[in-house]
């Protein structure tokens, strides 16, 4: 086992790693509101913070536009002037229609000292409405990525696939996470904090050995997907996912467990554990593992590439500092873990998923310190989830 004190972390070149280096928790963040390093149009409120990122709030006005876009070369207002259908206001709700693309100006801005950079991913809910999101910024070529020292507004891309969905201003679709230096674990590293605490989990919640997984070199470990379940209670088949409908009706994101699913989804069940994926329809699964997240590190998912670009997985990356870390469950029992929920998207071609096939991978992250507040002790929605629909609907 390492030995922290003369074990130091070593940076991608070899030489030593900034021992300041990491993800930022919520107390760091709080600084930087206090700063004015982030800003908003409203008061920040306190629940916005999570163990090592802050959510983002939809502003008032939302552009309806031609196409997506990168500001690239200049501010995004000026693009938004040239592609704007048209705009409307959602201070008292608005729906976004599917397979529309709108630019929605966001409550939050920047002005990052040099060295602090950041990056956005959808939140849990967002990633399983099938929203499509991605964050915009003045003068970047690429999508989520905030560079060091960015000074400006945040805008987020919003794409309904499957449901129209109503918006309020307030509406939290995003999340950031702030960052300094090199954060991210190699696969040595990696290997290392296994040793030290497990990191996947069985069905039961029995630690896996390193050998029953597969590490990368860039500091992630594959997971696989799970189409098996035990029989429910009253000795019926339990189902192992669930596809969405088309034309099921308006999801308000307001609505908190008050939504009746059957009119927006379809239990799968899989009696071989084999599952063929419909092109262009969206699927909700669980993994097969159990996941962990130590309290002194975050987690991001990263699409696993099957070579043929037939399958995509997951909108919503960011797994915060104890996740899966939780107390014993008294309904099982089990020790340890949370199953990941993956969205699920087929392309071009009905598509053959089995039991146990890879789907995605973690990728750990060194956080500057541990949170005040862990996940699931900050009242989040999934802290204890097994195959679960977005809140909005109701639980069967």
């Amino acid at each position: 086992m390492p030995d922290p004190t003369t074990d130091r972390p070593k940076a991608r070149s070899g030489a030593p790693r900034d021992p300041r280096a990491g993800i930022l928790v919520d107390r760091e963040i709080r600084s930087l509101i206090s700063e004015g390093q982030l800003r908003a149009e409203r008061p920040i409120e306190d629940d916005q913070l999570q163990p090592a990122s802050i959510d983002l709030r939809l502003g008032h006005c939302v552009h309806r536009v031609r196409c997506g876009f990168l500001a690239d070369d200049g501010p995004v207002t000026k693009k938004l002037e040239e592609l704007t259908l048209y705009a409307f206001d959602i201070q008292n709700g608005g729906v976004l229609e599917c397979g529309m693309i709108y630019l929605i100006p966001l409550l939050e801005s920047l002005e990052l000292p040099a060295g602090l950079a950041a990056r956005a991913n959808p939140k849990s809910t967002t990633g399983r409405l099938d929203l499509f999101t991605r964050l915009v910024t003045d003068r970047n070529p690429r999508f989520d990525d905030v560079p060091a020292g960015y000074s400006g507004r945040l805008y987020l891309e919003v794409s309904p696939r499957t449901f129209p969905i109503k918006v309020h201003a307030g509406d939290r679709l995003s999340q950031l996470r702030f960052a300094t230096g090199e954060s991210a674990l190699d696969g040595a590293e990696l290997r290392a904090l296994y040793a030290r605490q497990p990191l996947a989990f069985d069905a039961q919640g029995a630690p896996l050995s390193p050998s029953d997984l597969v590490f990368d070199a860039d500091g992630s470990i594959t997971f696989r997907i799970g189409l098996r379940a035990p029989l429910g209670p009253d000795g019926r088949p339990r189902p192992i996912g669930y596809r969405a409908k088309a034309y099921g009706g308006v999801v308000d994101l307001a609505a908190r467990r008050t939504i009746e699913p059957a009119p927006f989804f379809d239990p799968v069940y899989a009696p071989d554990g084999r599952v063929v994926i419909e092109p262009e329809k969206f699927y909700i699964f669980a993994s097969r593992e159990r996941v962990l997240v130590p309290p002194d590190h975050a987690a991001e998912m990263v699409a696993y590439d099957v070579g043929i670009g037939e399958l995509r997985t997951n909108y919503a990356g960011f797994f915060d500092n104890g996740f899966g870390a939780h107390s014993p469950d008294p309904a099982t029992g089990l020790l340890a873990g949370t199953p990941a929920i993956l969205e699920v998207r087929a392309h071009d071609v009905p598509f053959l998923i089995e039991d146990g096939q890879p789907v995605f991978r973690l990728r750990y992250f060194r956080t500057t310190a541990r949170p005040n507040v862990l996940y699931g002790e900050c009242g989040s929605s999934y802290a204890r989830q097994t195959l679960d629909l977005a809140k909005q609907f109701r639980r069967g």
